[in-house]
């Protein structure tokens, strides 16, 4: 039990991710994270943050641009299996009974971001922690067109990408005292976190029970 309970801690520890896992790590969980159902509870926006911050300080030993296509392409290809996923065996999600790994609350939270936003849920999603994991495969539950999905997937990831670790990999190059701080970092992703998943389920329960 004490070897999962660390093993958890590990993969939620996004300082020690980066630090003794480097780029391959953080790309699959960025993958994971982007659409495999069971990936929800992974660190999502403060690990590709960090991963920017800890490359422009030289911790992360990889070049910017291989940094920024590596976790874009993860990204994308992450929503890209979620996708399929959904389409194909998403109707699984209806009967499903909840469990550590499933949540149906996360489906109708994600179900309510579709019918308000339409297709730029996609976009939108990539700053919502749980919605990012389940947009993707509601697409395919409900079968959107595929060049719909490819084009905000695409646009989506950039921007989350883009945004988080390139405003990191600024801040890790211009201020590179920044990584004695790192704790306040995440603490602030965990409260912005914390918040927007709050107040998703609210909305959600709110707009199901009127």
């Amino acid at each position: 039990m004490d070897s999962i309970i660390g093993f958890f801690q590990y993969i939620l520890n996004s300082e020690d991710l980066i630090r003794t896992g480097g780029l391959l790590v953080i790309t699959f969980i960025v993958f994971a994270e982007n659409g495999l159902f069971f990936a929800f509870f992974l660190p999502g926006d403060y690990l590709v943050f960090l991963a920017g911050v800890f490359c422009g300080t030289g911790i992360l030993d990889v070049p910017i641009l291989i940094l920024l296509i590596s976790l874009f392409t993860a990204a994308v290809l992450g929503s890209l299996v979620g996708y399929i996923f959904g389409k194909y065996f998403g109707d699984m999600f209806e009967n499903r009974k909840d469990s550590f790994f499933f949540k149906k609350k996360h489906i109708e939270t994600t179900r309510t971001y579709f019918e308000k936003y339409g297709s730029r849920t996609l976009i939108i999603s990539r700053f919502l922690p749980i919605v990012r994991t389940f947009a993707p495969i509601l697409a395919g539950l409900v079968r959107m067109s595929f060049p719909s999905f490819l084009i905000n997937n695409v646009v989506g990831g950039t921007i989350w990408i883009g945004t988080l670790t390139g405003g990191g990999f600024l801040f890790g190059e211009r201020f590179p005292g920044i990584v004695d701080y790192v704790q306040y970092i995440i603490m602030f992703f965990l409260a912005i976190t914390t918040f927007t998943v709050i107040k998703g389920y609210l909305s959600a329960r709110k707009e199901m029970n009127p």
